[in-house]
């Protein structure tokens, strides 16, 4: 893990900023780059003074849009019409999608939002969206958003950590703990006030 997280932090400061890009867009899409090993490594790049911590985050969370779109699209134009054809031969029937289609129309900002703060869903979550055609404008805002977040909690983690890389994963998995009790939270709030909105109609 050692020599991995040293590869990432050479190719990264060889690379710069577009190797942050790309490496988001990859681990954004259905290239398993683990974004842990990304964006620490670009933080203690920070901390040596060889990287800009703004600009570190912001190419990571534009490069994550751009996977995710890639994800979006290919379901659109690919998934879709596949799912629509032969769904019902693996037990998605039109109606069936349909049904899941519109869940993800009503709640589709909260779903992209938080599946970008979760591991293994943020690599999925453009799928469903790209499927029920999500506006382009509330994909783009919610994507940005979560993988914003996510981008600079790993950024300020490798900032902080600096010189000790051997506790990236550590620091990782105790911030992705935390992450997922906000999402515990924000889903709780928003079930709550869902519920609280058809009660009083």
């Amino acid at each position: 893990m050692h020599a991995m997280i040293q590869w990432l932090v050479d190719t990264i400061s060889a690379m710069g900023y577009p190797g942050i890009f790309l490496l988001m867009a990859m681990e954004s899409s259905i290239i398993p780059v683990p974004s842990e090993l990304v964006m620490p490594p670009a933080g203690y790049l920070v901390h040596q003074g060889k990287m800009n911590m703004a600009l570190a985050v912001l190419c990571g969370t534009v490069g994550s849009l751009a996977g995710a779109y890639a994800n979006y699209y290919a379901s659109q134009y690919l998934g879709r019409p596949l799912i629509l054809k032969y769904g019902k031969y693996v037990l998605i029937p039109p109606d069936k999608f349909e049904r899941v289609e519109q869940f993800f129309l009503r709640h589709g900002e909260i779903s992209t939002f938080i599946g970008r703060l979760l591991p293994v869903v943020r690599h999925l979550i453009s799928i469903p969206a790209g499927l029920a055609r999500m506006d382009h404008l509330r994909f783009s805002l919610y994507t940005l958003a979560g993988a914003g977040i996510w981008c600079t909690i790993l950024t300020l983690i490798g900032y902080a950590i600096g010189r000790e890389q051997q506790l990236i994963m550590q620091y990782s998995h105790k911030a992705l703990f935390w992450v997922l009790m906000f999402s515990a939270g924000l889903v709780a709030v928003y079930v709550w006030r869902q519920k609280h909105r058809s009660s009083g109609r």
